[in-house]
């Protein structure tokens, strides 16, 4: 392969050097922030020498070249155009500049949210497993000692993350923001604070209220436990407080005051007021969600399991982690986390018959391996690379994730975690693992058969 070769055509089909913004690139991948992306032809960009997809997700644009073959495309790239190379973050800021405020709101989110997602997968993961020890104990499948200790602890564990929630989410708020993670923790600290009520035990009727701001109206002393938006707004708050501070407090004063200042007053200001208001917001927000989740005869999942991988494509998927989060503090499981995983293994349903009856060894290499990342729950190589490129498989991915989502709505299929789904999300699906494998089975199988039907590899332009 002619590295420099490829190096000019991908120069020459984005507009040349002047319509460059960033340019960096990941194990797989070139990534380019592009100025003007009018001046971007994809159709030739995708037949140039040695790419194998052309995709734009998060504002960059993305030429696939894999492992091995981008990092030498990518040094003859940034000479040919006379620029200097960036890392993968300043890639991600400089895309993030250019996009709309909405789309860098919910950016946002997925940076509060991206860091900690391992503990809630592990929690999650937890959890599943004692939900099935538990059932088979019940039961008489297994006979084990519930009181050994690796039972016991395993039970302690399990749980953890989720009610230690405000300050994962506090502390990786702070740092998104601009401020201090710890003080952001200790106002998570404050809001799950041992001496508030219990969030999940206020049902049983005592409610203590205290007036605020010198009478003024009451709220209840009760914690936030599971809450994520009233965290989110809080610590912000707390941020822009803390920055002004270190602006105007001298510095010899600085090391006490702000800190002081930042908390007491943020802390004062989420009890009294920001709490209780988010809250409701949030509420009702997993209210309407889970109201559209059990529409009569599974019509709503039906539809949001077909509208999810648009959501995908406009990159705007981030936010369900919030949504994620309040069912499982509210119902013990999340039931819209199977529809994404009905939505990502569908478009490796629409992936595989794409590679499977294509002839082109450029399409199939790429449709292939596309395939096997959506059904482990990582989509964007099949969605732009693959199937949203030749447009009726994205169609076939659609309607097998509708018809996956709709089984899961009708079953009450839920997960006991969040951040994984395809095969490995049966982890997270322990405790009713036939029905996820039989949702997974219509998501793939309808999306195959769908685009094997509808899509000819005659379309595919040379």
């Amino acid at each position: 392969m002619d590295y420099k070769h490829a190096a000019q055509q991908v120069l020459d089909c984005i507009g040349g050097k002047e319509n460059i913004v960033s340019a960096a690139h990941c194990a797989t991948r070139l990534r380019l922030v592009i100025a003007d992306n009018s001046k971007v032809n994809k159709q030739e960009l995708e037949n140039a020498e040695g790419a194998k997809g052309v995709f734009e997700a998060q504002g960059q644009l993305q030429i696939i070249f894999g492992t091995g073959t981008v990092n030498k495309v990518y040094d003859e790239f940034i000479q040919l155009a006379g620029i200097e190379g960036g890392t993968k973050e300043e890639v991600k800021q400089a895309a993030a500049a250019k996009a709309p405020w909405y789309q860098r709101a919910i950016k946002t989110l997925g940076d509060i949210f991206v860091p900690i997602i391992p503990a809630i997968v592990a929690s999650g993961f937890l959890m599943g497993i004692m939900e099935a020890l538990n059932f088979m104990v019940n039961n008489g499948f297994l006979n084990i000692d519930t009181t050994g200790s690796v039972y016991v602890f395993a039970k302690l564990f399990s749980n953890t993350a989720y009610t230690f929630l405000p300050i994962l989410i506090a502390y990786s708020a702070a740092k998104v923001f601009g401020g201090n993670p710890y003080l952001g923790a200790v106002i998570g600290m404050i809001m799950i604070h041992p001496d508030l009520q219990n969030a999940w035990t206020v049902s049983n009727g005592v409610n203590v209220m205290q007036p605020v701001f010198g009478g003024l109206y009451s709220v209840p002393l009760v914690g936030y436990q599971g809450h994520v938006i009233p965290v989110i707004i809080a610590v912000w708050l707390m941020c822009q407080i803390e920055k002004r501070l270190h602006k105007v407090v001298p510095a010899m004063f600085d090391l006490f005051v702000t800190p002081l200042v930042s908390v007491f007053v943020t802390g004062y200001l989420t009890l009294a007021a920001i709490g209780p208001v988010f809250t409701k917001l949030e509420n009702s927000i997993i209210t309407g969600v889970q109201a559209l989740i059990t529409m009569p005869y599974g019509i709503g999942s039906f539809i949001m399991g077909g509208l999810y991988a648009i959501t995908v494509v406009a990159g705007i998927h981030h936010m369900y982690t919030l949504i994620d989060l309040g069912q499982l503090a509210r119902y013990g499981y999340t039931y819209w986390l199977p529809l994404a995983s009905a939505a990502n293994v569908a478009q490796g349903g629409a992936a595989l018959a794409v590679a499977l009856k294509t002839k082109d060894t450029k399409v199939k290499s790429m449709a292939l391996p596309s395939a096997l990342s959506a059904c482990m729950g990582i989509t964007e190589p099949a969605i732009f690379g693959v199937n949203l490129r030749y447009f009726k498989p994205f169609l076939g991915g659609l309607l097998g994730g509708a018809c996956g989502a709709l089984y899961a709505s009708i079953v009450g299929l839920g997960a006991t975690g969040t951040g994984v789904t395809g095969v490995f999300g049966i982890l997270l699906h322990l405790h009713m693992p036939l029905q996820y494998i039989i949702m997974m089975a219509i998501s793939f199988g309808v999306s195959f058969a769908v685009t094997w039907v509808i899509w000819k590899p005659e379309e595919v332009k040379a």
